[in-house]
Order: structure tokens, then C-alpha cells, then sequence
């Protein structure tokens, strides 16, 4: 029946209906049903497919029978009255006494080369979930599927049937019509209200949707389980309050407890990340000596401290040792805490209970408790470093939230190779008491905030986690990778988190749903964030590449084809007549534009604000910048410099590079459309002066054509979702 999709129903006690009350229901849900007749004799069955009209299938019918196929239960193609009653009583032959009362159902043979399969799965972690995939006996093997959370609107369901890989199935096939889309749309959305009105229905499985030559739709096989209504989940935690953020983001004087004068432990490289960073508010430290630590002048006393100028406490002490020092710090008027602190529920069971014990005490006091067996917290609009690792990004728009710390130093070593900057970073630790959507649904608020930036791995509650980072994408754009997305990678998430990873496949449907970027690495996701920080958003998909270099053009080209939303345009007629006027006449003549070394001084900037100010296009991504400077540097290296006139060249083409950098970023700028830029030497030579100028933008330089298209297909996504929400 339907694809191996490894979910559960939602209680293990379960009954399935029988095919004709199945279809019963689905029909009063919008679910198209083919003519049907049910008889309880071999003779009524020939009665049957004379009123329907052959050709027709045959089925054994009954509340106890499930899967026929597998017992010989279906007949298919009976011609005539004769083969239709000989049909039917082996039918009623091969009924078991464990099948209960049973009759023979004669439907129409219906006919057509393509078949869908939809249904409705209740997810252990996200709840009740609609399914749309290539159904038949193809469905195990072909496996595309798509999900979406219920209850869906018909944005939604349009949005499913575009996420189908096989799209070429969906036209014109073999001589048959277009599928009818609004069909299938009224369909899924049918079955996602079932869901919210029938929280008794654990599962449906549609399997054949039979795509007739006229493209209209046709279930000819459908199953209903029923099972028993999960309990609601607990309550959700709250999130911190804005003050409490404040008291974690912004504080006006931190204090590192465990503070220590070995460069090796803790208390002193935190110290030490706190004062190299340039924090300018007041810094404290505990030290059981009282002694200086990097010049500060500990004290062995929380009591000996200030009262009222310390906000955050970041706790490098052990486990044993916190509950008697958050007390003592919220007494201080301390309303933040980021505890490094190990042997919590990452520990077992007596862990567990430990960490829930700190939990409920940092709630009494009013104390806002990050991690705990957290890396830190990183603030830039205030040079904020309080983590016990390295490294300090520069400030930008992205804000980080993960439950690795490792991630946090991964994202933060892209933005300082890159020069696409950070305003927050947090590393969640085991996210006791603040989560990784806590963090993420304040940066939505955070002025200084443009873009959240994830990573999750393990997902407890699916359901809570995607309602809340729902209402985060909503206002802001949000980039999510997720670890335990295979088998292997699922297993490992386990025994790290000690959480069950979900399906990967449902997943994913919720991030569509919610308007999401979900990427596949960490780096991809860096590059997203980026992207979402520092360009505009498209107002469609028209892209025009400009190269400086034929390859690069092609294959950049091929990556924009490939994308399911992006469009490589023609190059429109009067766009192409203005070309002409300021390259050679062997350029292109057609998108990708090649400029064929016909780039001078002037052209590269005029023909990008040609192509950037054409009413037609939506965006532009550039190729090539920097190959000028790669020759400047040859030459400044090589023996013959600086005489031959080499100086002077040197210092030209490092000034061609500078100014195409700054062409794109102020074209982008002045005409809102992003403008992308991309070169292998923003990795091989950063120092070129083409990327280094745009890493001097604030801007990413691409280290592809490829990587620039994936990059610009997310953030068409995101605009595309936004739009089709605001009409």
C-alpha cells in the first residue's frame, strides 16, 4: 500500500474499516470515488457489472481485510457477466472465518497511465500530516512524497503538488490531459480537515488516485485506521521575558564564576573571550583565592559583590555548586545565567532530575538558565564574548542559535571568512529551560536581527517545536539544517541528544509549509543567512547571468535549470540591442551573457546596469570577478616587478576588480534586486581585491555559480511564500 514513511499511528490499539466504509467517509471529505456496487452472491455481483458496464474489477470486501493484493483478493479486467460470477465466487471462496461477514465490491475498470496515492499519517512528533506522492505499485519504489502539517489551505495543497519531483507526470502524458490540479487540491485539503474533525482516524491511505486521460482524479482504493486519540502534550514552557533576553544579550556587567588563573580551564578562557572581545560594560569574577585573574580582582563571595550592575552570570563552576550560586546571584539582581556546566540530563537519569531541580529553582528566582553544557553566548552590538571557545565574529544581521556548540564556532568561522556578520549567537546546550525556538522567536523581535540561523538535531515534541518557529519565519526569514535527516545520521543524533529524530521527509513539509529554509549543510545554511541578510528579496524568477568566461557561464546556467523555481530567461530584444552597443560582436547575444573578453574599464559596469535595470529581470548573478587582480598578483610576485610598466597594470586591474565589486553592490542597492557575485578565488585567494571588496560590502562572495543559485533559489522561496500569503 503506501511508502515505508516510518511513522506511528497514534495509539497501538487499531481498527481499519472496510473498504466501502472507508470510502464512505472520504467521499463526505471530497475525495472522488468511482461508481461502486456491493454484492452478497456471485449472481448480484454479475447484476452489478451489468448496470456499471465492463470492463470491471472485483474485490472481497470486509471490516477484517486490509491488504487483498497480497491474497489474490482483486480481479481486474472481467469482459463479461460470465467472468465477473466466476469471479466473484472464488472471491467468496477465498474468504477466511477471521474475515468476518464479507461481500464482493464491482467497481468500473478505470483506466488511465498515471496514478497518484495521498493520505493522512498522525506523526509521533508532528502530529496529523496530508501525503502526496507517485502511488501505484511504483509508490515503495519511486518513494516521491510530500507532506504537509494539517489542516491546509489550498495555497498549501498547490504548493505540495509543485514539490513533486515527477512533474512531468502532471502534464500532457501519452496522448492524456494535464492533471486537474484544483482537484487534487480540494482533495488535500479534504483530508486535512478529516484530521482536525476526526481526531479518531489514525490514517488514511489513498493508493491508487488514478489520474484519468482527462486529467481528473479518481480514488479506486481506499483505507481508513482508526485508533484511540492521543493525548495532548503537556504544556509549553513559556519564553524568557524581554527583560530576561536583555539581561542575556545586552548586559550592563557580566560576571564569570570559577574564574581561574590556568589558561587551560574554563574560567579562564571564558574570562579571557569576555575582555579580548572588547566588552565595555563591568566584568566580575569568583575565585575561591580572591586572587586577579587578566587584571580583574576576583572575590571569593558572590555576597562581596555590587549590588544591581550585574545582569548575566556565566557559570563555570561544577554542577554540585549551582543551585546554592544561582540563589546568590539572583540576590544580586542577576537575571541572566549561561551554564558550561556538564553532568546534566546529557548524563542519565540522576542528571535528569538534577537539571530539572535547577530548572525550577532558576523559575523561582526569576533567572533566565542557558544550557546548561553550553559553549557561550555572543552578543556584537555590545562586543559581547562570553563563551569558553573561540572564535569572535564580526558584527553583522545573522542571529545563531544550535543545539551543537560546535555549529555556533562553524557559523561564526564562515562569518569571519567570509565578512557576513553575526548579531547574536547562542550556543543551546542541552536547552533546559530556553530552546532553540526561545532564541530564534527573539531574534524575530531583535532590532538588531535580520535573519535566524539553526541547527537542531534531536526533536522531542515536532509538533511545539514547528508551531513555534512558524510564528518566527512569519516575521522574519529563518534557515534551519538538521541533523538526523538519514538513518545513520538519526541514530547519531540519539545517543548525542538523547532525543528521537524525526521523519525527514515530514520535516521537511513543515518547513515548506511554514515558509522555512531548510539546507542540506552547514554551510549551504551559512550561505542562506547571508543571503537573506544582505540582499533583497526577488520580485520573481527571471535570472540573467553575467560572465566574464563561457564555462562558467554554462554551468551556472545548467544549476538555475535545475531548480524547481528560478527561470534562466531569454534575453529580451531591446536588452540585447543595448549589449550590442557596448560589447564586441562575438559576446553571447544570449543569456548567459558572455562577454567573450570584450570587459574593458567601463563595460563590465554599464552592461550589469543594462541587465540590473531592465524591467524584465528579477536578479543577477555575476561571474569572474578578481581574474584581473589574479594576474596583478602574478606579476607583483614575480621577479620583473615592479619595472616593465608592471606597476602601473598591477594597479589598474586591482582597481578594474574594485570597481565591478562596487558596481553590483550599488546596482543592487539602487534598484533593490539582488545581485550576486561569485568566484572560486573568494576561497582560493581571499585577498584579491574583487572579493575582498566585496567581503568589505558586508556582502558574501560566492565560491560558485552554483553556490550563488542555490543561495538566490531560497531566497526566491522565501519571497514567493511571503507573497502568495499577503494577497
Amino acid at each position: 500500500m503506501a511508502p515505508d514513511i516510518s511513522t506511528s499511528s497514534s495509539s497501538s490499539a487499531s481498527t481499519t474499516l472496510s473498504e466501502r466504509d472507508s470510502k464512505i467517509l472520504l467521499a463526505e471529505y471530497g475525495v472522488p470515488i468511482a461508481a461502486e456496487r456491493f454484492a452478497d452472491s456471485a449472481t448480484a455481483a454479475g447484476d452489478a457489472a451489468d448496470e456499471l458496464g465492463y470492463p470491471v474489477v472485483a474485490k472481497l470486501n470486509g471490516d477484517a481485510i486490509a491488504h487483498k493484493t497480497e491474497r489474490g483478493l482483486v480481479k481486474l479486467r472481467l469482459g463479461d457477466r460470465a467472468a465477473v460470477e466466476a469471479a466473484a465466487a472464488e472471491l467468496f471462496a477465498a474468504a477466511r472465518a477471521d474475515d468476518g461477514p464479507v461481500d464482493v465490491l464491482v467497481a468500473p475498470m478505470v483506466s488511465g497511465n498515471r496514478e497518484l496515492i495521498a493520505g493522512l499519517v498522525r506523526d509521533p512528533q508532528f502530529g496529523p500530516t496530508v501525503m502526496l506522492g507517485v502511488g501505484g505499485i511504483l509508490a515503495e519504489a519511486v518513494a516521491d512524497v510530500v507532506f504537509r502539517p494539517a489542516s491546509l489551505d489550498a495555497i498549501t495543497a498547490g504548493e505540495m503538488i509543485d514539490d513533486l519531483a515527477t512533474q512531468k507526470l502532471l502534464g500532457s502524458f501519452r496522448g492524456e490531459g494535464v492533471v486537474d490540479r484544483a482537484h487534487i487540491v480540494e482533495l488535500l485539503v479534504g483530508l486535512g480537515r478529516l484530521a482536525s474533525e476526526r481526531p479518531d482516524v489514525a490514517s488514511v491511505d489513498i493508493n491508487p488516485l488514478i489520474v484519468q486521460p482527462d486529467g481528473a482524479v479518481v480514488a479506486v482504493d481506499g483505507l481508513v485506521e482508526l485508533a484511540e486519540p492521543a493525548r495532548s502534550a503537556s504544556g509549553v514552557r513559556s519564553r524568557p521575558t524581554a527583560e530576561q533576553f536583555r539581561a542575556l544579550f545586552n548586559p550592563r556587567g557580566v560576571l564569570v564564576t570559577g574564574a581561574s588563573t590556568h589558561p587551560g580551564k574554563f574560567g579562564f578562557v571564558s574570562l579571557h573571550n569576555l575582555l579580548a572581545g572588547g566588552y565595555q560594560g563591568k566584568v566580575f569574577g569568583t575565585n575561591l583565592k580572591g586572587e586577579e585573574v587578566l587584571g580583574v580582582q576576583t572575590v571569593a563571595d558572590i555576597a562581596d559583590l555590587p549590588d544591581g550592575e550585574i545582569d548575566l552570570v556565566f557559570v563555570c563552576t561544577p554542577a554540585a555548586a549551582n543551585p546554592e550560586l544561582l540563589r546568590a546571584c539572583a540576590a544580586k539582581g542577576i537575571r541572566a545565567a549561561f551554564l558550561t556546566s556538564a553532568g546534566y540530563g546529557e548524563a542519565g537519569e540522576e542528571g535528569r532530575v538534577a537539571e530539572a531541580e535547577l530548572v525550577a529553582l532558576a523559575d523561582e528566582l526569576g533567572v533566565l538558565l542557558a544550557g546548561p553544557n553550553g559553549q557561550g553566548v555572543v552578543s556584537t552590538p555590545v562586543d559581547l564574548c562570553a563563551q569558553i571557545v573561540a572564535p569572535y565574529p564580526p558584527a553583522g544581521r545573522i542571529g545563531v542559535a544550535s543545539q551543537s556548540g560546535n555549529f555556533v564556532s562553524s557559523f561564526m568561522n564562515l562569518a569571519r571568512s567570509s565578512g557576513v556578520g553575526i548579531s547574536r549567537a547562542v550556543s543551546a546546550g542541552n536547552a533546559a529551560a530556553v530552546t532553540v525556538a526561545d532564541y530564534l522567536d527573539w531574534y524575530a523581535d531583535d532590532d538588531a536581527t535580520a535573519v535566524g540561523l539553526a541547527y537542531v538535531e534531536g526533536i522531542v515534541d515536532g509538533r511545539g517545536l514547528m508551531d513555534r518557529l512558524a510564528t518566527s519565519a512569519a516575521r522574519k526569514p529563518l534557515v534551519l539544517v538538521k541533523g538526523g535527516a538519514t538513518e545513520g545520521g538519526a541514530q547519531a543524533a540519539a545517543s548525542h541528544t538523547g532525543a528521537l529524530a524525526a521523519n525527514d521527509k515530514i520535516f521537511d513539509g513543515e518547513c515548506r509549509a511554514a515558509g522555512i529554509t531548510r539546507a542540506a549543510t552547514v554551510t549551504e545554511a551559512f550561505e542562506a543567512a547571508a543571503t537573506f541578510a544582505t540582499q533583497p528579496l526577488p520580485a520573481g524568477p527571471n535570472t540573467i547571468v553575467l560572465t566574464t568566461a563561457g564555462g562558467w557561464g554554462v554551468v551556472t546556467a545548467d544549476a538555475i535549470t535545475r531548480d524547481p523555481d528560478l527561470r534562466l530567461m531569454d534575453l529580451p530584444a531591446d536588452l540585447q540591442a543595448s549589449i550590442d552597443e557596448k560589447l564586441p560582436p562575438r559576446w553571447s547575444r544570449n543569456n548567459p551573457v558572455d562577454c567573450a573578453g570584450g570587459e574593458t574599464r567601463d563595460t563590465i559596469p554599464e552592461v550589469m546596469e543594462l541587465i540590473a535595470t531592465h524591467p524584465d529581470v528579477d536578479a543577477l548573478i555575476y561571474l569572474g570577478i578578481g581574474i584581473q587582480s589574479n594576474q596583478a598578483r602574478m606579476m607583483r610576485d614575480g621577479r620583473f616587478y615592479p619595472d616593465h610598466g608592471l606597476e602601473r597594470i598591477v594597479g589598474y586591474h586591482e582597481r578594474q576588480d574594485e570597481r565591478f565589486a562596487e558596481a553590483a553592490v550599488e546596482l543592487s542597492e539602487r534598484t533593490g534586486k539582488p545581485i550576486l557575485v561569485a568566484t572560486e578565488l573568494a576561497v582560493a585567494d581571499p585577498d584579491n581585491p574583487g572579493p575582498a571588496t566585496v567581503r568589505r560590502s558586508g556582502r558574501l562572495c560566492y565560491p560558485s555559480g552554483g553556490a550563488a543559485v542555490t543561495a538566490l533559489g531560497h531566497l526566491l522561496r522565501y519571497s514567493m511564500h511571503r507573497g502568495a500569503r499577503s494577497r
